[in-house]
């Protein structure tokens, strides 16, 4: 499966979406960024543009392709995740996701939060590292047993 995900960012804050409206969601309860499936026929680029307008309301104008994660899962196999990050956007955003609740979260609180502990690695990573980059996540369960970083 391909997924894009996307952090926009805006005053030293990422926008972030608390998953607390699905049933059955495996990121249930987990703070992520926005993103999605792609579609038949979709690129990596025409899909986190999607997302991000039917999750935000906002357009991405020029959404930077940040790495490729590849997660493997016992659970719910494996993922190839096309990680973008944006600063340029138009539109404001929505009262209301249908996948739970927006909200902008200071880059020094995010690692508090509930989140993946794959996601806490590239988060650092889209703060510290400029270059194109490969993450590979293993997870047993919700456990992460190992994981490879290649740039």
């Amino acid at each position: 499966m391909n997924t894009t995900l996307v952090y926009i960012e805006k005053d030293d804050k990422y926008l972030m979406l608390h998953r607390v409206k699905k049933e059955n969601d495996m990121n249930k309860d987990k703070w992520i960024g926005i993103g999605g499936k792609l579609e038949a026929g979709e690129s990596p680029f025409d899909c986190v543009r999607r997302e991000a307008f039917e999750e935000t309301g906002l357009t991405l104008v020029t959404p930077r392709y940040r790495g490729i994660i590849t997660f493997v899962s016992d659970l719910y196999g494996t993922e190839y995740m096309h990680l973008f990050s944006a600063t340029d956007y138009t539109g404001d955003i929505k009262e209301d996701c249908n996948e739970g609740v927006l909200e902008w979260i200071k880059k020094d609180d995010l690692l508090s939060l509930p989140l993946w502990e794959g996601d806490k690695i590239f988060l650092k990573l889209l703060d510290t590292e400029d270059r194109f980059f490969s993450l590979k996540l293993v997870y047993e369960g919700d456990k992460l047993v190992s994981h490879r970083l290649e740039i």
